[in-house]
């Protein structure tokens, strides 16, 4: 099983785990996901507004953090897309529960930096 790449090469320091922090950083590293951010907060907060508490958004901020995290080390996010793809399109179960387990792997590293 693949473990998590770090090549040491960062697009951007790790930024602070605030809404306006990981959007600019997102903006910088995955660009195209910036809607569904904006959609995941927007969720977050009416969430958070629901129930009175505030774990949606912190649920929403680690886990924007966490993409931030992949998306910031090239290195990381290619081998984390392609884990993403050949699950996505594996012939066999085995192959597909092989590829996103190393998905799971790298998501948890990513996490644990930045959340633990």
């Amino acid at each position: 099983m693949s473990q998590p790449v770090s090549d040491g090469a960062e697009l951007i320091p790790r930024p602070e785990k605030s809404p306006a922090s990981l959007k600019a950083a997102l903006a910088v590293v995955a660009a195209d996901r910036l809607p569904e951010m904006v959609e995941g907060q927007t969720r977050a907060m009416a969430e958070a507004i629901k129930s009175g508490s505030v774990n949606p958004i912190r649920a929403f901020l680690a886990h924007w953090a966490t993409v931030v995290e992949i998306e910031r080390v090239p290195a990381t996010a290619r081998a984390y897309h392609r884990a993403n793809y050949l699950a996505n399109h594996a012939p066999t179960v085995e192959e597909c529960r092989r590829h996103a387990t190393e998905v799971a792997v790298f998501y948890r590293s990513a996490f644990a930096a930045v959340n633990g």
